[in-house]
Formats: C-alpha cells, structure tokens, sequence
C-alpha cells in the first residue's frame, strides 16, 4: 500500500501543475480499424452492434474531454465508405468487397455522431499501402492490386502503391477528394506510412519507374522525397480549391534528421529519421504551407537516451512555421512491461506538462482509443477529472478563416423548478461555409465571481449546434447568483465577442426540493494537506453518515453520523492523523452512497 501511495504522490504532484486547463486545445485520439485494432472490434459484427459501438467510444471519449478523431477509413486501398475506388474493407464485413448489412454508410454514420457532440471528425487515409501481406490476404477483384498491377511495388510480403508513379499520385488524390467532396469532414489525415520502413534483408526496386519519370533528379532519395511532396503538395492543392475549411494533417515519424555534422538543422537524438528512411521531409510541408498541422509521433519516455521526448518536443516547437503542431502522445505505452520509465503514473501528464507549456504547441493526439479506454495507471480517470476537467474550445486557423461571428444578442436567463433557462436570439449565419454557426460557447459565474471569459474554468458547457436556448440543471448548493455570458463559434472555431451578461438569483431550497436528489461535492482544496471542506446537499431530512475509507474500502474514520436536516450542508475536515495518499469518502443516506475521492499530500 506504501507503494500505491508513494506512486500516486507524484501523480498528483504532476497534476496540480496542470490546474489551469487551456482554453483552446486539440485534444485527440486516434481510431485505428487497421487489423480491428480499436474499430470495430470485430469483423462479424452487424450493422446496429456497429453503430452502437462507435457511439460507446464516442461517448467514453466526450467524457474524457476528447474534441476530436482521427478514424482510419482507409487501411489497405480499401474503404469503410461506399467508394468507385476501392472495395469494403475486410476490417468492417470480415470480407474484402462486402457491405454492411443491413447497408448503411458508415462514414456519414460516424460524422453525424460526432457533430452531435462537439467533436471533429478527421477522415484518416493510409495513403500507399495497398496489401499489408500478399501471401494471406484475400483481395477483391476490384482491389487495385488486381486492376492495376503494374502500379505496385514489392517490399517483402508488403505491397505498396509506387509514389514515383504519376498516376499513383493522381489516384490517391482522386481517393481523398471523393470522400472531402462527398462527406461533411473537419479533416484529411495522413499517417507516418509513406515508403515501407527499412526492414534488414528487404528493398525496394522502383529503379523502372526512377528511369522513366525521374524528372531531372540526379539522386534516388531525393527523387523519392520529391515524389512524397508532389503527394502532398497536390492533396494540399485539391483541399483548398475544393473545400478551402478542410484541414489538412499529416503523423509523421518523431524524428526528422539527427543533429548530425551534415544536418544541423536536426534534433539531438539518435534514432530512425523520417527524411531519410522512409522519404519524408516533414519540415518543408511546414515551410510551403502544404499542410495545416503537423502532429509527430514522439513516443518515446522523458531521459530516452535514443530520442527523449524533452528534446525532440521543443525541436518540433521551433520548427512548425506557423502552422499547428499536436503532439502525438503513446497512450498504448503506458504501463509497458518493457518500460521502467512508462510504469510510473506520471510519464505522460509530465509529457502533457511540457507540452503546454511549450510555445507552438495547440494539444496532442492519442494512440490509441483502446489504450485510453483501458485505462492504463489510472490515465482515461485523470484526463476526465484533472486534465482534461474542463471544456476546451478547438485552436483556430487564422489563414484559412480571421474572421469571428456576430455576438448573440438578447441573453436572457430564468428560474424554473428544476433549473435555469437560458434563451437567446442567435447569431447571422452567413451563404459561406466559412461564415455558418457550429455552436455557442455558455460561460458561468457564481455569486460574485469575476467575470473573465479567457479562462477555461468559466466554460459551463460548449453547445455543438446552432440553437437558442439551453437549460443549465447543474446548481450548485453553494451558489445565491449565477450570471451568464454567451458566444458563438463558426465552423473554424473562430469565437465570436460576448453577449451581454444575463443574471439570475437562485433558490436553491426549491431546486433541492424538485430536484429531490442527494448532491456530494468535490472536496475542497483537493488535493489538501492540512484542512480541506466536503459540501453535500440532502434532498430530504433523515440519518447520514460521512465517512472515509483506504482504496480497498477499509474504514478510516465517520465524520458525522446524525441525523440531518434537508438542504446544504459543510464540514471541514482538519487532518492529524492520515498518511499521504488517496482516500475515498462516502455519504450514506436511505436513498444510497454517494463517493468521491480526495488527495492527500503531506
């Protein structure tokens, strides 16, 4: 048990550093589909046990604090859509070529269950890999290994689509705009699989397709690279003609080059570089502007001799040419067994630590959305109740869209039985895509709280659609006043100005009555280390017990057990005699147990 505490010291010790959240963050995970690894969990799964499952990891994730996912549509030149360019995904009907049956469209399926909840849907592409392995896999007649051989190169049992091929480049392009013209996505994303990653014994012969299209260029790895940045170059093209709010994003290796003799521009790391290894000069997508944000794979621990996170997040900080930079955070590495340094609780909230306070730096992106929801060393907990507690709106683009909506007007707010009302009349929607309301963002403040609307703590809520009213039904026993301000967010999360602030007294002895629910609150301060006060509300009279207990339930001490009036209640806790660590307590009335836990540090 001294150990559970000791490691759950530092946990929280990282923690009350990461107090403030901020206001605009991307907070991501990635959906993997490849091989079922997050999505769907099975290939026999039917339609509705599909569906039903997407808004479980939907859910889960919105309580995390989660904004946004990238959902890998595209795995193997297959597709979870309906597509004229290549077959059903194996990974979705367990047969290559097959739909879903019943049909449905996943993808529209998907986006329409993100936007009910506020978080953005980024359409992620596996852009060359064509047969993951070609002496087991069992391809579609329509697959494009069978209609277009001679486009493919051999890596091992590995197939890939040629990049040196110019009408490879025309095709995936032609696969991305099909799906950026025909769903409504927030985003196109790549992954880190361009070239194959070197594996010993293994090459790849393009020398035909260098021989006939090498365009002038005298060496085969810079030919190579310039074939990944036509790529690029021309999908970036393609977005903004079509769809200019579309963003564009690419996962790249988390090593560029090394710092090296003939590359000082590099990071001080050791490791496999993407520029040369597998043919991606990430840094000059970020000095064309070819992309809109870039969110490497640094998944390696703080102090990693080879390539330590602390090294290589401030070389990509400095090298993101005013484009966004979302670090790519290993959730699936938390608590490896092969790791000393991922089996400490506070490895990746160090890492979120650093992040935000690092300057260029927007949020993070986690792999992946199994690994979250495991819950690994308590991690999926302390995103929903520390760091990502609070609502966060998504960074803005300021190239694509500078310009903010109107201010909502006539904010008025009222007291019911059971809550406040909140009505408004709603902000212009102007005929521009980049002009069209997403939502509105609610800001609270209690009794005689400052009003200051940069902070993430006054978010009460972010509402993920264009409406006029909202009722607030979260009162707490403490407040006598709430006043309101309200905002409205385009579809590039621009924010508009605040409306005029609504006020409004609350009775909370009516609401406790209407309500007729037992409330427990959060301790406070939490974590403590001398005295700390517990607020509960009781929706009517009788006995109640307040206690405390260890991690394994086992009784430390009753703080009150009476009988108790209906309404709020207080009782500071003065500490003498309990060690550092993380208790649990506990009030008990005929109507059941409400629980939380609390901090101690010493």
């Amino acid at each position: 048990m001294n150990r559970i505490f000791t490691l759950l010291f530092s946990f929280f010790i990282v923690f009350a550093t990461l107090a403030q959240n901020p206001k605009r963050e991307f907070r991501g995970a990635w959906i993997a589909t490849v091989s079922n690894i997050d999505y769907p969990s099975s290939k026999t799964l039917s339609s509705a046990q599909q569906q039903a499952e997407f808004i479980k990891l939907l859910d889960l994730h919105k309580q995390a604090g989660i904004n946004a996912v990238m959902v890998q549509i595209r795995t193997n030149a297959d597709a979870f859509y309906p597509s004229k360019f290549a077959p059903w995904s194996e990974f979705l009907t367990g047969k290559q070529g097959k739909a879903p049956e019943p049909f449905y469209d996943p993808v529209a399926f998907m986006i329409n269950e993100c936007k009910k909840r506020g978080i953005e849907f980024h359409a992620w592409f596996n852009p060359y890999r064509a047969v993951a392995n070609i002496t087991t896999s069992v391809l579609d007649p329509k697959h494009i290994a069978n209609i277009r051989p001679d486009w493919l190169l051999a890596y091992g049992n590995l197939r890939v689509l040629d990049p040196g091929n110019p009408e490879v480049i025309k095709h995936v392009t032609q696969v991305v705009l099909e799906v950026s013209n025909t769903y409504d996505i927030d985003g196109v994303h790549f992954d880190d699989y361009f070239y194959p990653y070197p594996v010993a014994g293994q090459t790849l012969n393009d020398s035909a397709t260098y021989a006939k299209n090498s365009r002038g260029i005298l060496n085969k790895a810079d030919w190579r690279r310039d074939n990944v940045n036509t790529l690029i170059k021309t999908i970036s093209d393609s977005l903004k003609l079509k769809k200019p709010w579309v963003k564009f994003g690419i996962s790249p290796f988390g090593i560029w080059q090394n710092k090296t003799s003939s590359q000082p521009l590099g990071s001080a790391t050791n490791g496999l570089q993407g520029y040369s290894d597998i043919y991606c000069d990430a840094r000059i997508w970020l000095q064309n502007a070819w992309i809109d944000y870039i969110a490497p794979q640094i998944y390696w621990n703080t102090g990693f001799a080879v390539a330590d996170y602390s090294i290589l997040l401030p070389w990509w900080a400095n090298n993101t040419f005013g484009r966004h930079l979302y670090i790519g955070h290993a959730a699936y590495r938390i608590n490896a067994a092969d790791s000393q340094a991922w089996q400490v609780p506070n490895q990746m909230p160090t890492q979120i630590k650093l992040a935000r306070n690092t300057v260029n730096v927007q949020g993070g992106i986690f792999y992946n959305t199994t690994s979250i929801n495991k819950n690994p060393l308590g991690f999926r907990d302390s995103l929903t109740t520390k760091i990502y507690r609070t609502p966060a709106l998504l960074p803005t683009m300021q190239w694509k869209d500078p310009v903010s909506p109107a201010a909502p007007q006539n904010l008025k707010v009222s007291l019911t039985n059971s809550g406040l009302q909140l009505q408004w009349s709603k902000s212009p929607s102007g005929t521009s895509e980049f002009d069209k309301i997403k939502g509105y963002v609610i800001y609270r403040f209690a009794n005689n709280e400052m009003i200051d609307i940069s902070k993430s703590a006054a978010i009460r809520t972010i509402i993920p659609k264009d409406t006029s009213a909202f009722f607030d039904t979260e009162i707490s026993p403490l407040a006598t006043s709430y006043t309101y301000l309200l905002t409205a967010i385009d579809r590039l999360n621009n924010e508009s100005p605040a409306s005029s602030p609504a006020s409004v007294l609350v009775v909370t002895s009516l609401i406790a009555e209407k309500t007729n629910r037992n409330e427990l609150s959060q301790n406070y301060p939490n974590p403590f280390s001398e005295t700390t006060q517990i607020d509960f509300r009781l929706a009517k009279a009788g006995k109640a017990t307040l206690r405390i207990t260890d991690l394994m339930g086992r009784k430390i001490s009753t703080l009150i057990e009476e009988y108790k009036n209906e309404g709020s209640h207080s009782i500071t806790l003065l500490n003498s005699s309990l060690g550092s660590g993380v208790y649990i307590y506990s009030l008990e009335t005929s109507e059941g147990v409400l629980s939380k836990r609390m901090v101690l540090l010493r």
